[in-house]
């Protein structure tokens, strides 16, 4: 039996959602949004995290499943 090394794909994954998941739940916030513009673009480009990091979890959990026989 192989042993596999450990993959750092989740640990990237959950990282990269979080920060997404936070940048998102900030522009809903009234004076985040209206403050400068440069904030706002960050804070959305931060939020582009959120799927990016769904799709990495979902790309781990199909690359470490069991295979059937």
């Amino acid at each position: 039996m192989q042993t596999q090394k450990p993959s750092r794909l989740l640990p990237t994954a959950v990282i990269a959602f979080g920060i997404g998941m936070v940048a998102a739940l900030l522009l809903i916030l009234p004076p985040v949004r209206d403050s400068s513009t440069a904030i706002v673009t960050t804070l959305y480009l931060l939020s582009l995290g959120a799927p990016i990091g769904f799709l990495l979890g979902l790309i781990f959990a199909l690359r470490s499943g069991r295979r059937s026989r």
